[in-house]
């Protein structure tokens, strides 16, 4: 496939995986995953552009908190709360202590167990609780907050899908896309968000870059346990890293206030 129909493609693919957009997917393979993954946090940024919107427009018209949890909720819509689900999958593999098969079969159970219950009240609660602290700011800096944590969630998407990366299963999204985002593209996308980052806190420039890059040194260490324990990543692998990821840089933008 020519390099611009590639890009084309893993633009439309990145949409339609990471968003409700609809937008037809068109060719999907190897190739097409790659480009997908690497464009994810480019994908992401523009995500949190309408959610940044809300949040501002709620904040005028309830509380900081209410308009937090719309936020929230809209996200949640605006990604079929896929990402979540792949949260409470995971943990619950993570949790049950089981290796291999045996994890993956967990994950791919219907219901949610109490680890999985855990982590999504826990991970809502301070999206929830940070949106609300991120409304009092000025509209710029809440912006660039919010743009800078969901850019750097699907981010976290591109480092576990870079090469060495093995799928835990021979089929399925984590097959799919597993070890196909070369080092320029996770460097190029990395740099992006670093950047983005730094108009994330006024005053201090260097705290948005590092609570990108320390929620990523995170993401790594959670990656290498899931490839331990599970053999490789999945889909909802993916799903928990952006939660993950997203969270700990809505922390990090916090500290110090």
């Amino acid at each position: 496939m020519p390099a611009e129909s590639r890009l084309g493609a893993g633009a439309r693919l990145a949409l339609t995986t990471f968003t409700v957009a609809p937008v037809r997917a068109g060719r999907i393979d190897r190739a097409t995953a790659g480009a997908a993954m690497a464009f994810a946090p480019a994908v992401g940024a523009l995500l949190g552009l309408p959610l940044a919107g809300v949040l501002l427009l709620f904040d005028t018209l309830t509380t900081p908190l209410v308009a937090a949890g719309i936020t929230v909720a809209v996200g949640a819509l605006l990604t079929r709360g896929l990402h979540l689900d792949g949260l409470a999958d995971t943990v619950d593999a993570l949790g049950s202590y089981r290796r291999g098969p045996a994890a993956l079969e967990i994950m791919k159970r219907p219901d949610v167990g109490p680890f999985g219950v855990v982590a999504l009240v826990l991970v809502l609660l301070v999206q929830a609780a940070a949106l609300a602290e991120l409304a009092d700011r000025s509209r710029p800096a809440a912006l660039a907050a919010v743009v800078t944590a969901t850019a750097a969630g699907r981010l976290g998407v591109t480092l576990a899908c870079r090469r060495g990366v093995p799928p835990a299963r021979p089929e399925g999204l984590g097959a799919l896309v597993a070890g196909t985002v070369g080092p320029v593209a996770l460097a190029t996308g990395a740099v992006a968000v670093v950047l983005l980052a730094v108009a994330a806190v006024p005053g201090r420039p260097w705290q948005g870059p590092l609570a990108v890059l320390v929620a990523l040194a995170v993401a790594a260490g959670l990656l290498r346990h899931a490839v331990r324990r599970l053999g490789g990543i999945t889909g909802d692998v993916l799903g928990a890293i952006v939660e993950v990821v997203t969270t700990l840089v809505y922390l990090g933008l916090l500290l110090s206030d």
